[in-house]
């Protein structure tokens, strides 16, 4: 089962509800400056091509490829072109809260996401195209993943692998 079709911002708050209130249990860097939150129940990741255990995956997920920032109250604590250094520690102070809000801001949808402990992800693209983040939720074998697309919201189902 495979289906794209394009969805108004009103659905996407209907989409994204039953995030509210998720953990956030785990979170990894990607290739680049991509960073990844598994929220909820994990389970086990994939196995890699080398053997080894690949990142365990939730409920649901948000992938922001690059053009990301965390804020706190007063300022921005780090981002996709602040020195790599600093990431690691930023992104362990997500794990462990719990979203309070998740939403679209912009005239081409970027994503914001609001936890418990005061701190707020966002993308914001920075370079030509359409903004690079994915909101993931998987449920009994269907994984369904919704993204800006030339402007617009798309959404895409498949099986879950």
């Amino acid at each position: 089962m495979t289906a794209s079709n394009e969805i108004l911002p009103p659905d996407f708050r209907t989409f994204s509800l039953p995030l509210i209130g998720l953990p956030v249990n785990h979170v990894w860097q990607g290739y680049g400056s991509a960073i990844f939150l598994e929220f909820g129940t994990l389970q086990e990741g994939r196995r890699r091509r080398d053997g080894s255990l690949g990142n365990p995956r939730g409920e649901w997920t948000l992938a922001i490829e690059w053009s990301w920032r965390i804020e706190g109250k007063r300022r921005i604590w780090c981002g996709s072109f602040s020195d790599r250094e600093r990431w690691p520690k930023a992104l362990e102070y997500l794990k462990g809260s719990t979203v309070v809000s998740v939403s679209l801001y912009g005239r081409l949808p970027e994503i914001s996401l609001d936890l418990s402990n005061g701190l707020h992800l966002l993308s914001m693209m920075t370079a030509e195209g359409d903004p690079e983040w994915a909101l993931t939720k998987r449920i009994e074998g269907i994984s369904t993943s919704i993204y800006a697309v030339a402007g617009r919201l798309q959404i895409d189902e498949k099986p879950s692998t």
